[in-house]
């Protein structure tokens, strides 16, 4: 008796998992099932509004961008100011007039840009400042989260409140995030698979490259459709009493029939969030190496690493209001599929 009702519980369960559902493995979905309307500003306009939001809070949130910064130099350490000035010292006496010109002053920079965001100046990090870094990254998104919400509620809150109020549910947290790395696998499989075949020299042409490109495509598509949902997963679980699968069922109800708008608004986070560490770090890369050929004195401030230290801790709450302000905007609009 025990036996069947637990069946029937499960049943009961998948069916109303299913009804929530417009798509059914090998059956056609016909669009007038999975259509739901979604009602967003524009894609400048809703940056406009993003950047408007955390400048109104700006007292609150610039506070909580500088401890961040603090913290994670005191725990974690910044990019080295002697590998980055190895670096420019080598391509300057290697390129010989190529970077003589103002054009090849800003391709030099850019050259250097790149190198600092990609970890070329970085030093390796040990198992406990790799756990530091995450820790105060997962505490600086919560925190940010709680802020907005309370901000945005009209509370007079400040950053200690967030602090000890916003790491309530990191266990939870760190549950859904541990499921966003997990459904990045896909992708990463695929970035292993392009340094193998870069190294055997696969893409060079023909049937294989083209077969290679598929799928590596599929399964950059794969992360892509999964991680959509789990955005907004990682908000929904910062609610109280929320369990992490719960959130990600959520999240997942939430996004139904929207999964593409809202992944390209996603990506236009992305590609704001580049622009801007572009436009702001080549031309402070140009500036500092004006200054320190002309003042000797100051040529070892470390002025990059630290640039790359608050301009992370910025991106980070950046891209947590950008996602919050983003979920707030869907479940304003919580239609059902029509």
């Amino acid at each position: 008796m025990a036996v069947k009702k637990q069946r029937k519980k499960i049943k009961d369960k998948l069916g109303a998992y299913l009804d929530g559902r417009t798509h059914r493995s090998f059956k056609r979905t016909r669009r007038r099932d999975y259509v739901r309307g979604l009602d967003l500003p524009g894609y400048f306009s809703f940056t406009k509004y993003v950047v408007k939001t955390i400048w109104s809070y700006r007292k609150t949130l610039f506070s909580l961008v500088l401890l961040y910064s603090v913290i994670t130099l005191l725990l974690v350490g910044i990019a080295s100011q002697d590998l980055y000035s190895t670096i420019s010292s080598t391509l300057n006496s290697t390129s010989g007039d190529l970077f003589s010109s103002a054009l090849g002053q800003i391709g030099k920079s850019g050259l250097l840009f790149l190198t600092a965001t990609t970890g070329g100046i970085s030093q390796t990090l040990s198992e406990a400042q790799q756990m530091y870094a995450a820790i105060i990254a997962l505490l600086t998104w919560l925190t940010t989260v709680w802020l907005l919400r309370n901000l945005m509620a009209g509370h007079k809150v400040k950053v200690r409140d967030g602090l000890y109020s916003a790491g309530a549910p990191i266990v939870s947290t760190f549950m859904v995030a541990l499921v966003f790395i997990v459904q990045l696998l896909p992708l990463a499989l695929a970035l292993i698979g392009y340094a193998a075949a870069s190294a055997s020299g696969l893409l060079a042409g023909g049937v294989e490259a083209m077969l290679f490109w598929f799928f590596a495509l599929l399964l950059a598509v794969l992360s892509a459709y999964w991680v959509t949902s789990t955005f907004f997963a990682l908000i929904i679980v910062t609610l109280p009493g929320m369990y992490p699968f719960q959130a990600l069922k959520t999240a997942s109800a939430l996004i139904i029939g929207r999964r593409i708008r809202i992944l390209l608004r996603l990506v236009w986070m992305f590609v704001v969030t580049i622009f801007v560490w572009v436009i702001l770090m080549i031309p402070l890369i140009l500036l500092d190496s004006w200054i320190k050929s002309i003042w000797g004195a100051v040529s070892g401030f470390p002025t990059i690493p630290l640039a790359l230290l608050i301009l992370g801790a910025i991106t980070v709450i950046w891209i947590s209001s950008y996602i919050y302000l983003l979920y707030r905007k869907v479940v304003d609009d919580d239609t059902n599929p029509v």
